[in-house]
């Protein structure tokens, strides 16, 4: 994750990678440890994702798109499901009788979110900001996701200030934790 451009541009490729993701999981027998291994690698970059939307995009929508609050509030629940069930696929081998459901919900969803964002969220934003406004927000989401944590956290705040002063801290301990185990490495 990282591929320039302004704020749309940014997180809309982040999409098109999960979906790609979410192919290659399909891709594979169920049950197949390879599945539990392409769960990781898509952990690790919705969340990088959803912090840094946390962080900038949703402010940005706050401030600048009518309704924002309500629209706001609506994708940082959503993120939150998607959060929870991340965590609860963490500890779970490609096996685990829970796993398959578990992952079918979570694509489900994440997918759900995704047509939200694209259809309504992203041209409200582009019609509110200049295009200045926008790339400045994506060198900031791209900064974001590399500071990011790489593992779901439910309880961490996810709006400023807070998810600002904890996330990079975070994102610290979870890369390290990563490298240590080889995490997200396929």
């Amino acid at each position: 994750m990282g591929h320039g451009g302004n704020v749309i541009t940014e997180l809309t490729t982040d999409h098109r990678e999960v979906d790609e993701l979410f192919a290659k999981i399909d891709a594979q027998p169920v049950g197949d440890k390879q599945r539990r291994k392409l769960v990781d690698e898509l952990t690790i970059e919705w969340v990088r994702h959803s912090v840094a939307e946390e962080m900038y995009l949703y402010p940005a929508v706050r401030k600048h798109v009518a309704d924002g609050d309500a629209i706001a509030d609506k994708e940082l629940s959503d993120h939150a499901q998607v959060e929870q069930h991340l965590k609860d696929l963490e500890g779970m081998t490609a096996d685990d009788p829970q796993f398959d459901p578990l992952v079918a919900q979570l694509m489900l969803e994440v997918r759900g979110h995704v047509r939200d964002e694209e259809g309504r969220l992203f041209p409200l934003l582009t019609a509110a900001c200049t295009p200045e406004a926008l790339d400045e927000l994506g060198d900031k989401v791209r900064a974001a996701k590399k500071m990011a944590p790489t593992r779901p956290h439910p309880s961490a705040p996810d709006t400023p200030p807070g998810n600002r002063l904890l996330g990079p801290g975070v994102g610290l301990v979870d890369r390290a934790r990563d490298l240590l185990t080889g995490r997200g490495k396929s």
